[in-house]
């Protein structure tokens, strides 16, 4: 009788430890709303990314890592493993979860260099090297990031803080997420889940923006065909571009280098399959990482608060200003140009690094106004050159600020 009941009480209490280690019973004990509210904006971004197609690759992923933080119980990722800015790797072994361990590549900056590879082998700078003041359009879009960095100081964010919502400006998802791991992690989710919903949103974003700012005359304006690049300036250019950028400012090496490896990969020719892995297998890979690290730092503390709010309405001006930036150069380099050398402002507004995107965009305004009018490769130039340019801006605000 006594082993009976000593077997009952065995059976109630191995019940009882069960239900308390499910997830249903941490339902009730821990989750807040705060919780409930994250798994309703994860649920929401995954509509986005499916139904509307904004930015799937990352943003489903995103979405899918917001959610697994934020359900009780899980124990996937811990943010006081990554407290103060810093890994504590005293306490990390015995508590990390699967996300912590991913999200590693996140803070010690691999998972962003690694996209830029693949970026890289992915991007036609000939269009640049036949335009250099391609380069100028790219530069004056980052116009965004420097403005929207001293709004948000003044507006009491700290430095590092306003550096890295700054650099939403210039529509470069992993650049941003690079900059946002070493400045402030702790803005990490909402940086990267406005990053990449704006730059879903270049062609709402951007048009209203370029007819503003331009008149009939200077959209209709047509550009004289781009002269051929040869095979040599192609292999040339990523090279010098890597010695320049990194004896400058070698704070950007780490993601202008990976850059311009991947297009040293492409352009030359003799490591097709490596170029072929890097722009396929790899980066899939790492998007996939990187979308759910990242998401799994959106917890209910760190973006349910009025500062997140800021981030999203900081983040569109920005975006705003570096398409203003990009079109208002045009417009003054026109001021010094001959006629029928004319820079059609509309592809300035590309110098922003959504790449191709803000280039169709471009070429879509340009056919609106002249059905015969072809900007998509002219468009092009300050296109990649965005994408230099937003990393050249990450690594000043690095010098200055990490």
């Amino acid at each position: 009788m006594t082993a009976l009941t000593t077997s009952s009480n065995f059976v109630l209490e191995s019940l009882e430890t069960f239900v308390d280690s499910t997830g249903i019973a941490a339902l009730f004990a821990n989750m807040g709303w705060g919780n409930v509210l994250m798994i309703v904006v994860a649920f929401v971004l995954l509509y986005l990314a499916i139904k509307h197609k904004f930015e799937p690759l990352l943003l489903l992923t995103i979405a899918f890592g917001m959610l697994l933080t934020n359900l009780p119980g899980a124990n996937m990722y811990h943010s006081e493993l990554f407290a103060g800015g810093h890994v504590h790797w005293d306490i990390f072994v015995p508590q990390a979860g699967l996300l912590d361990y991913l999200y590693l590549g996140v803070k010690l900056g691999i998972y962003p260099c690694l996209i830029f590879l693949g970026v890289g082998a992915m991007t036609d700078f000939g269009p640049l090297i036949a335009n250099p003041k391609s380069f100028l359009l790219g530069a004056a879009a980052q116009l965004g990031i420097f403005m929207t960095f001293i709004g948000a100081y003044a507006l009491g964010f700290t430095p590092e803080q306003a550096g890295s919502i700054g650099i939403i400006g210039g529509a470069d998802g992993p650049t941003s997420i690079y900059l946002t791991a070493i400045l402030a992690p702790e803005l990490l989710g909402p940086i990267a889940v406005a990053a990449y919903s704006y730059m879903a949103l270049v062609p709402v974003i951007q048009p209203p923006i370029m007819r503003l700012l331009t008149t009939e005359k200077e959209r209709k304006i047509k550009m004289s065909q781009l002269r051929p690049v040869s095979k040599t300036e192609k292999i040339l250019f990523p090279l010098i571009i890597t010695v320049i950028i990194a004896l400058l400012l070698p704070s950007a090496a780490p993601l202008v280098g990976c850059l311009m490896l991947g297009n040293l990969m492409k352009e030359c020719g003799v490591v097709d399959r490596l170029s072929k892995t890097v722009q396929n297998e790899l980066m899939n890979i790492v998007v996939i990482f990187l979308g759910i690290t990242v998401g799994a730092t959106a917890t209910a503390e760190a973006f349910i608060n009025f500062r997140t709010l800021g981030i999203l309405v900081l983040g569109v001006i920005a975006f705003a200003m570096g398409t203003a930036g990009g079109v208002l150069l045009a417009k003054v380099m026109n001021l010094f140009s001959k006629e029928g050398k004319k820079i059609n402002p509309l592809i300035g507004s590309a110098g922003v690094s959504a790449v191709p995107m803000a280039a169709r965009v471009s070429q879509t305004e340009g056919q609106k106004a002249d059905p015969s009018n072809f900007l998509l490769m002219h468009a092009m130039g300050p296109n990649v050159a965005g994408v230099v340019g937003s990393a050249v801006a990450a690594g000043i605000l690095l010098s200055f600020l990490g």
